[in-house]
């Protein structure tokens, strides 16, 4: 079986301003900054949560790891059983659990029962970022899908610029603080319940068929080729620029740490102002060649790392990488929406979804091989070569 174009219903508004207005898509960004609200709201209350329970600096980010491992593993089981029983029936239960057990963390006195909340949160997260792109997937087609991908991917944006502000602010009035945010998912919940209008899976296969025909739709070479250009995203992201930008800022221009938060935030808006201006992008050239071409601004981007004399010329480089991510990331998922068949369109999102843990995972353990060898430029400088070599793949993957 080879994958169809996926012919999703679409009776959403014709212009830009009308989808803005849609329903069902105020409330998809919901479910996002509810999927992103997990980790950048909580890492400025650290230091005072590792004083305050007595935890050793180098635990502090098991918080971290227990809320994103679910992720990567049950990320394909849910996708599987969205496609299966239908949208609604996965994020309801997951938006609750996220919503109860991310709240209770912030009534947690002990440490090994935080990580325990915060595993029992992560499972709750593990579906909701891919099946709210998997939604729009279902309600949207055409320009209007990468339009709407676009606005996800600036909402999405402005909820990582601004989450570690909140955080940081809740966090001055106490380390728990922060963890209390979660309980805005109660209500992102009983809104999908109650006001969500998806069309939702008809039919049920058999599992053996259901698993076989999955695997030949995964198995295919440009959907194969989108998996890989999202584990680079994540590699160079999470890798040269989250990990080893800030030890650059501070080795280079001994500034602070809220200068160094403000460096990293500009990333988030190049993102956003770009990715809102994708479905204008997508008029005039293809998805394969937007991706191919945010390859190019992060390979410019880091290249130019290294060179600059001063604190405010990093805002170049660092504007040119959120440029390629806010072209790039919506890209991606739009390409994966038309390639796959809507029948497995959950299970499609859902395993990229453990593609970008992958890509956060490896991203750090590549980059620091690269800074052990080189020192802090060539970390730069080697993800320039990524980026150039996994375009070289992309192209021969997804558009030969």
């Amino acid at each position: 079986m080879q994958p169809t174009a996926n012919n999703a219903p679409d009776n959403t508004p014709q212009t830009p301003k009308g989808l803005l207005g849609d329903q069902n898509l105020l409330i998809i960004f919901a479910i996002a900054l509810i999927a992103i609200l997990g980790v950048s709201s909580v890492t400025p209350t650290f230091p005072r949560l590792a004083e305050a329970l007595e935890v050793p600096p180098q635990n502090i980010g098991l918080l971290v790891t227990v809320f994103t491992f679910p992720t990567v593993v049950l990320g394909p089981v849910l996708g599987f059983l969205a496609d299966q029983f239908g949208r609604r029936k996965i994020l309801v239960p997951s938006l609750l659990l996220f919503g109860i057990a991310g709240t209770a963390c912030a009534f947690a006195r002990d440490f090994n029962l935080l990580l325990f909340l915060r595993f029992l949160q992560g499972v709750g997260a593990a579906s909701l970022l891919s099946l709210s792109i998997t939604l729009i997937g279902d309600l949207y087609s055409g320009d209007r899908r990468i339009t709407a991908l676009g606005y996800h991917g600036s909402v999405t944006s402005m909820g990582t610029a601004s989450y570690p502000i909140i955080g940081g602010a809740l966090a001055s009035l106490g380390w728990y603080y922060p963890f209390a945010l979660p309980i805005l998912a109660i209500p992102v919940g009983l809104l999908v319940l109650f006001a969500l209008h998806n069309p939702e899976p008809k039919a049920r296969l058999n599992l053996h068929e259901y698993l076989r025909n999955a695997l030949t739709v995964l198995k295919n070479r440009q959907i194969l080729g989108l998996f890989l250009a999202s584990t680079a995203n994540f590699v160079l992201l999470y890798g040269a620029y989250i990990t080893y930008l800030p030890q650059l800022i501070e080795e280079s221009f001994q500034t602070s740490t809220f200068t160094i938060g403000l460096m990293l935030s500009s990333v988030s808006v190049a993102i956003a102002l770009t990715s809102s201006q994708i479905g204008n992008l997508a008029r005039r050239f293809s998805p394969q060649t937007l991706i191919r071409i945010s390859f190019g601004f992060y390979g410019l981007a880091l290249l130019l790392v290294p060179f600059m004399t001063n604190l405010l010329m990093l805002l170049i480089p660092t504007t040119l990488f959120g440029i390629g991510l806010g072209i790039g990331f919506p890209s991606i998922q739009t390409l994966l929406a038309e390639l796959s068949p809507r029948q497995y369109l959950a299970t499609v999102m859902s395993v990229n979804g453990t593609f970008f843990g992958i890509g956060q995972t490896l991203g750090p353990v590549l980059m620091g091989v690269a800074f052990a060898i080189g020192g802090i430029n060539s970390v730069f400088f080697v993800g320039v070569g990524f980026a150039i070599a996994v375009s070289i793949v992309f192209r021969y993957c997804v558009c030969m």
